[in-house]
Formats: C-alpha cells, sequence, structure tokens
C-alpha cells in the first residue's frame, strides 16, 4: 500500500517539475540550472524539517519521512544530468548508494585509495527501515546531502555552463547511465520507485533541451536527436512501472544507444572540448555504446605507446606472440605463458579450478582467470594488486609459484636469441625514451599480443547495434540481467563487468563464495583485504567480466563452480549468506531471487550472446634459436 502511494507521489512530482520547467519560458539554459538545483536544495531543506517534526519510529512518521526523501530523490532525478557530471564526488554525497566506499578509481594509478564515507537519499531511506533508526544519524545523512548540493552554485561550476561543451559531455554520460546503471536498481532502494523516477528524468531532460537550443542556437542538438527521444519518453510511459517488466532489451536497443550514437556525431561535430577528469577514460570516436573502443582501461602497447603504424605494431604482435609461447621466460625454461592461459581455451585454463604450481605438484592459490577484455579493467588481478598489464606480466615471471625467473636472467636469455635481439633493436627506434632494450620492452610485446584478441564483438552487441537478431529467449534473458536476476548491479553494460559509467574505476564486491561445492566453510582467500586492509574489503574480488563465460569455467576465484547453472543457483540463493554461511560484509542481498526454471534459462541463454568471435590461434612453429645451446630444446608452449 504504501509503494502505490509513493508511486503516486512519484508523479504527481514529476508534473510539477515541469511546471517549475515550464514556467521558465524562453528562460536561458543557466536558469534553467540554477532552478533545478534550487528546486533540489528546498525538497532537501524539507526532508530536514520533516525528520525533526517526525517520530521516525513510527509508522505514520516513516511514511512522512519516506514521502519527503521521495520528493528529494525526484529533484534530484530532474538535476541528474547536471549533477552526476560536474561534480561527481558532491553527487557521492547527495546520493551514495553505499555506507563506506572503497571502490579504486583510475586514479589510483596515480594515488592510493581512500576511504569514503557514504550519505545522501539512498542510505536516508536504507536507514529508516532499520528496526530503531536514531534521529540525529538520519539528519546527519540528509545534512550532508545538502551541504554537496550547495556545490553546485560555485563559480566554478557555473562558469562551465557559459559554453555549450560541457552539455554535450553532460548528456553523453547520462546517456551511459541510461543504458548502465538507472533501470537496474543499482541506486534506488525502492524497485518500485526506479521507472517513475527514469520518468521524472525524461520529462524535465527534454526542457533542459529545449533551454539549451535557445541559449546555444548555433550548436543545437538536432531535430533527429529531439524526435527519437520524444519517442523514447512515449516507450517508457507505456511500460510497467516495476523493473523486473521494463523492457530493458528495446530501451537500449531502440532508443538510448542510438541517441548515445546521435550525441558522439555531435560532439564530433561541434568540436567539443573536455576540462574535466570524468571523462578520462571515455573515448570521443566511439561509434556506440557497444563499441569496444568506448573506453581504454588499460594501455596494453606499454612502452609501444607511441606506435600507431599497423606493420609496426603487427611485428610488435608476432614478437609478442613468440615470447608468449616461449618457456625462456620461466626459471626452468619448462613453463610459459600460454601454461595457465591457454589460447585455445580462450586463454584461460578450464580443465582444472586452479592451474598447476611451478613445482610441478601442487596447485596455485587462484583460478586462472581469461586475459580476454582484461584492457577492459583498471585495475588488474582478482585483488587489483597491479594497476596495469605490464606490472601484472611482470609480477607473474617472477613469481615463484608461476615462472619463477628474474628480470635479468629474462633479458639475458632472451636478448641471447639473434631474432628476438634483431626485433627488439628495430622496435628500438620506436620508444626514443629507452636507449636500450629494457624488460619493458619484451612485458609490453607479451599484452600487446594477447590484447589484439579483446577487439571481438558478440552477437548481443550486434543486436545493440541492429546488426543481427537474437532469440526471444535472450532478449528475456537480458531483461532478466538487468532486472530480477539484479546481475546489472555489479556487471555493467556494456563490458558486463565491474567498470560503470563513466568507467574511471574497478569494482570490488563481496559475495561469500564458498571454500567447497558443499557449502561447508567460505573460502579462506581475503582478496581484496591484502592489497587494501579494511573490514570492508575482506573477502572482497574485482567484478569480472561475464563476456565469453561460457567458455571460461571453472567460476570464482577459486573455480568452486564448474558450471554457469551452479554459479546462477549460487546468486539465485542469496550468495553466501543465503547457503548458510557467515559473511558479515557481504555486500550481495541474502534474499532468494526466486528465479524460475524457464528463467534461469533464459537468463543462460543471455550470457551465451556475449561469447565473442574469437579467432582461432595458432601456436609458432618454432621458437627463435639461442647462442646459449643449453636453451635450443625448449618446446613452444611449454612441458607443462
Amino acid at each position: 500500500m504504501i509503494k502505490c502511494y509513493l508511486v503516486t507521489i512519484c508523479l504527481a512530482l514529476a508534473a510539477s517539475l515541469l511546471i517549475s520547467f515550464k514556467d521558465n519560458g524562453s528562460a536561458d539554459y543557466l536558469s534553467a540550472y540554477n532552478s533545478a538545483i534550487a528546486q533540489v536544495q528546498v525538497t532537501q531543506k524539507q526532508l530536514i524539517a520533516g525528520i525533526g517534526a517526525s517520530d521516525i519510529n513510527s509508522e505514520n512518521g516513516k511514511r512522512e519521512v519516506r514521502n519527503k526523501i521521495e520528493d528529494a530523490r525526484n529533484a534530484m532525478k530532474a538535476a541528474d544530468i547536471w549533477l552526476r557530471y560536474l561534480e561527481p564526488q558532491a553527487y557521492r554525497r547527495i546520493n551514495g548508494p553505499l555506507p563506506v566506499e572503497w571502490e579504486t578509481e583510475v586514479f589510483e594509478k596515480f594515488e592510493k585509495p581512500y576511504k569514503r564515507e557514504g550519505t545522501g537519499l539512498t542510505l536516508a531511506t536504507l536507514y529508516l527501515d532499520e528496526e530503531k533508526p536514531v534521529k540525529d544519524s538520519l539528519l546527519s545523512l540528509i545534512q550532508s546531502s545538502l551541504s554537496a548540493t550547495s556545490v553546485y552554485s560555485a563559480n566554478s561550476i557555473t562558469g562551465e555552463l557559459q559554453t555549450y561543451h560541457h552539455f554535450y559531455l553532460c548528456n553523453r554520460l547520462w546517456l551511459l547511465n541510461l543504458a548502465a546503471i538507472y533501470t537496474t536498481g543499482f541506486e534506488c532502494p525502492d524497485p518500485t520507485l526506479v521507472i517513475p523516477e527514469l520518468r521524472i528524468m525524461l520529462s524535465a531532460n527534454r526542457n533542459i533541451y529545449t533551454a539549451f537550443n535557445a541559449s546555444f542556437p548555433a550548436t543545437p542538438i538536432t531535430a533527429d536527436y529531439l524526435s527519437l527521444y520524444g519517442r523514447m519518453n512515449e516507450f517508457v510511459n507505456t511500460q510497467p512501472h516495476d523493473i523486473n517488466h521494463f523492457d530493458h532489451f528495446k530501451f537500449i536497443r531502440d532508443y538510448v544507444n542510438p541517441l548515445f550514437i546521435i550525441n558522439q556525431q555531435l560532439i564530433a561535430r561541434y568540436h567539443v572540448v573536455s576540462h574535466s577528469l570524468v571523462d578520462y577514460s571515455l573515448n570521443k570516436n566511439a561509434v556506440s555504446v557497444f563499441d569496444k573502443n568506448l573506453y581504454p582501461g588499460q594501455n596494453s602497447k606499454g612502452v609501444f605507446i607511441r606506435v600507431t603504424n599497423d606493420s609496426v605494431l603487427a611485428e610488435i604482435e608476432q614478437v609478442g606472440k613468440l615470447l608468449f609461447h616461449d618457456p625462456i621466460l620461466s626459471g626452468n625454461n619448462m613453463r610459459t605463458c600460454a601454461s595457465c592461459h591457454k589460447p585455445g581455451q580462450f586463454f584461460t585454463d578450464t580443465a582444472f579450478a586452479t592451474s598447476l604450481h611451478y613445482n610441478r605438484v601442487d596447485r596455485l592459490a587462484r583460478n586462472s582467470p581469461t586475459l580476454l577484455n582484461s584492457s577492459y579493467n583498471h585495475l588488474v588481478m582478482l585483488d587489483g594488486k597491479h594497476s596495469n598489464l605490464q606490472d601484472q606480466t611482470k609480477a607473474v615471471i617472477s613469481n615463484p609459484d608461476e615462472m619463477g625467473c628474474s628480470e635479468k636472467e629474462v633479458l639475458r636469455k632472451v636478448l641471447s636469441c639473434k631474432q628476438y635481439s634483431h626485433i627488439f633493436c628495430k622496435l628500438l627506434t620506436y620508444t626514443p625514451a629507452e636507449k636500450e632494450i629494457t624488460y619493458d620492452h619484451i612485458v609490453s610485446a607479451i599484452t600487446w599480443y594477447y590484447s589484439q584478441f579483446s577487439r571481438q564483438s558478440a552477437p548481443f552487441d550486434g543486436a545493440m547495434n541492429k546488426a543481427r537478431n537474437v532469440s526471444q529467449s535472450i532478449q528475456s534473458g537480458f531483461n532478466l540481467f538487468m532486472g530480477k536476476a539484479q546481475c546489472a548491479t555489479c556487471h555493467f553494460v556494456p563490458q558486463f563487468n565491474g567498470v560503470k559509467p563513466p568507467y574511471v574505476g574497478s569494482e570490488f564486491e563481496v559475495i561469500g563464495v564458498p571454500e567447497t561445492i558443499s557449502y561447508l566453510s567460505l573460502s579462506k582467500d581475503k582478496g581484496r583485504y591484502v592489497m587494501n586492509p579494511a573490514k570492508e574489503t575482506m573477502n572482497a574480488f574485482r567484478t569480472g567480466t561475464v563476456r565469453n563465460s561460457a567458455h571460461t569455467m571453472p567460476y570464482m576465484h577459486n573455480g568452486v563452480f564448474t558450471t554457469m547453472e551452479q554459479v546462477i543457483d549460487f546468486y539465485d540463493g542469496g550468495g553466501g549468506n543465503g547457503h548458510g554461511l557467515n559473511v558479515a560484509n557481504q555486500t550481495l542481498s541474502a534474499d532468494s531471487l526466486k528465479l524460475t526454471p524457464v528463467e534461469k534459462k533464459d537468463l543462460i541463454a543471455f550470457i551465451n550472446s556475449l561469447n565473442e568471435e574469437i579467432p582461432t590461434e595458432i601456436a609458432p612453429v618454432s621458437l627463435p634459436k639461442s647462442r646459449v645451446k643449453a636453451l635450443n630444446s625448449r618446446k613452444v608452449g611449454g612441458i607443462y
């Protein structure tokens, strides 16, 4: 009953917000912005007053406060196109979805992660539902939210609104969040309010577009965009309130992605320039949300970053391929990169839960993750130990459990081969910062080689780009993924990994993976905690991609699950907590998803549609000869 009442309140406020925008008439863009920010502040102040006047431990008091929280959320959503882009840290304080965040950003490549205490509207809703909420604690969450909103009136922010540049960048991020965040319930605590809030955003933005075009007639948002946008509004207004019955597939394929494409074209046409680190990772030349060039998480070229000549890059790839299959990188000359990341098995090891130890007796502690699409993570390794692919490669080579060699020894052995030495001497001219062949040349060639296999698309990408059709089962599976199954609250469009718009961070989750399939105990692997000790990071692991998962079993950091059905049953049952394990900091809900057998089948059909068309890789016929005769007995791909 309360939820139905709140939906009515949402729709009523949507109408009032539209009236407030219409009252601006032909007011300029900055006036529309100031009006929207002022409305956010008004509703936050009303919420603070309402909390002060209510008995938040009574049902009536809670209902009154919930209504005012929703008023504030709706005002926030009407200004979301600006709030999230112009000052993302302030936005987190207005509507942070987590009590504490250790989410690591791309900037961790330059500085250590830091702890952020969550505040704002989502947390206020969740806190209000606790058994005995304390008024002062609730007020603190909202007062911090109000304080954060004041940032948006600063000259440094409003000055950006004097040109058209920021608008198309704000709009781009907003469209990406339409595809990845807004319809999943990621930051809305009540799933019945996700679609009503979406309608408020869509209606408000239509008026923002009108105000923008009135202020910047030389660089307008075009008629074809506005026409398609109007049809998207009509589509959403005919959809059910419930995100579990919302057609995410058609919404993104027919409206969001085409709008993103037009916005990208306008960014190019109007020579839009960014002044914000929010755009650090985004590629203005991407032609679709589902373009593999949307964001580069990693520099897979390493020291060869300046090389753009295709023939030279092909040479780097070829020498990288030789090295990938050459046991010369290992301490005993019997083990290669391909020992654990087998090209014929989608660059992972599907035969065992974990690959063989260097000693040829034991097993490694963790499953070998696929190297495919690893370049779309900002941090690599399951615990986020490394910020770049080259350091990860070095760590594997030097690890006594894996390849057991040293930088000095690798250089000596590799350069003892005339073919390697000749190629790297030639490539040295393309790395002017280095005066001699270095270890970085070797590992950069390797990362460039295997990254070539991350450029392929999947049938689902083709469907989103309207280049191919997919079955109704796949469409239903995607809708489940985005809605009822809650997969998309951790695996974000378009890479379906833990990197969400604006694609500058890699998320880590605690899901309670068991030690064995019997669920007798939690995995002993501490995960992210080893790298960044905090109670929130205990047993946390970087969220990997769902792409190609039909070919990259076994699953989880310890390879405990051998089939996708087992994985889905694990999530359907509420993760470790839902299966009887004690996981105090689990970020996954312990409640059952209540998926039916047909829904599970459709979900797997969608996951299988993310299998990319990876070309068959044939190992080198032979390896370069060394002047050290003892090295010339080594085998392509190693012995184990």
